[in-house]
């Protein structure tokens, strides 16, 4: 697999390096486009095969309220109670970085988060981050330049609004199989 290389920016920062990793979709069999970054993220970081954590999201998704199917082709749900017990039964911790009025205090940039495997909450997307590569169909980084209110060009950098760590990356219970 290629891995983009991080590039220095004129602000000081540096990008994250990204390197293409669907999460073993394809393999499964699942074709086509749609919103299933929360199912990649979680297969990639807690190398477990996608069809497993996509079953796992979709009877999840199924079983809440005023439910379209059991899918989680159309995205997850992840403030709810089901999704934070899996994520934690799988190993993971929820750390929160962005609280309502503190504005962004971490971005997806180069030494900002911490080393392991990651699923880092964006907005309106989720990523797998392992030891600072960031594994996905696309890249996120997103960076943007902005004039400030004194006419000064500003980059600005993707919030990460929290992200759960894998606890046991180290044990063969997070290991995928085969």
């Amino acid at each position: 697999m290629r891995v983009a290389n991080s590039i220095r920016l004129w602000d000081g920062n540096a990008t994250m390096p990204w390197q293409y990793d669907d999460g073993g979709r394809l393999a499964a069999g699942y074709k086509g486009r749609c919103g299933d970054c929360v199912v990649r993220a979680i297969a990639i970081a807690a190398q477990l095969p996608y069809d497993t954590v996509y079953r796992r999201c979709a009877d999840g998704m199924g079983g809440q309220r005023n439910s379209k199917g059991r899918t989680a082709r159309r995205g997850v749900s992840v403030k709810r109670k089901w999704f934070k017990d899996y994520m934690t039964e799988l190993g993971f911790t929820w750390t929160p970085t962005m609280a309502i009025g503190t504005g962004c205090k971490v971005h997806l940039i180069a030494g900002e988060l911490p080393a392991g495997r990651l699923v880092v909450a964006l907005s309106r997307h989720y990523a797998a981050i392992i030891n600072g590569v960031i594994h996905d169909t696309s890249d996120p980084g997103r960076t943007t330049i902005l004039n400030d209110e004194h006419g000064q060009r500003r980059m600005m950098h993707r919030c990460v609004y929290g992200y759960w760590s894998a606890q046991n990356a180290g044990n063969d219970t997070c290991r995928k199989s085969g």
